[in-house]
């Protein structure tokens, strides 16, 4: 888990910051989506992925996002368009305080399969080797 500062390029006409899959990325883009027009006092994502790994960049206002890898939990403010942040596979996610006018950017390595969710955050543990089957 980390968060990344891109360098923004441009001139008098506008800004402009490049993101690469596999250069500045350490995984091929495969799915893009984003999420905008959250309520105040939701959450969003409450959730790990077996495999899929994932890129938040605020694009427009700002959210805070808390990233646990089963042994540390450690919160972030997204609120420049010229930072990301990693979000690895088995890594439990949940994003929130979203400013009105947020839009969060998702980058993610794999493509949609609702089997690669992990909902609940016991079955998270458990897939961590953290708790038994009993």
């Amino acid at each position: 888990m980390n968060i990344t500062e891109h360098r923004i390029l441009g001139d008098h006409r506008g800004k402009l910051v490049a993101i690469e899959g596999q250069q500045d990325l350490p995984f091929e883009v495969k799915r893009v989506f984003y999420i905008y027009g959250v309520k105040p006092d939701v959450s969003r994502g409450s959730h790990s992925h077996h495999q899929t790994q994932q890129y938040l960049i605020a694009v427009n206002g700002s959210c805070k996002v808390t990233l646990d890898d089963g042994k540390q939990k450690t919160t972030y403010h997204l609120n420049k368009p010229n930072t990301g942040l990693f979000q690895d596979a088995l890594v439990w996610g949940e994003m929130y305080d979203f400013t009105p006018d947020c839009v969060l950017l998702v980058l993610a390595s794999e493509h949609y399969d609702e089997a690669d969710y992990i909902h609940e955050y016991k079955d998270f543990k458990h897939a961590l080797g953290y708790l038994s089957n009993d």
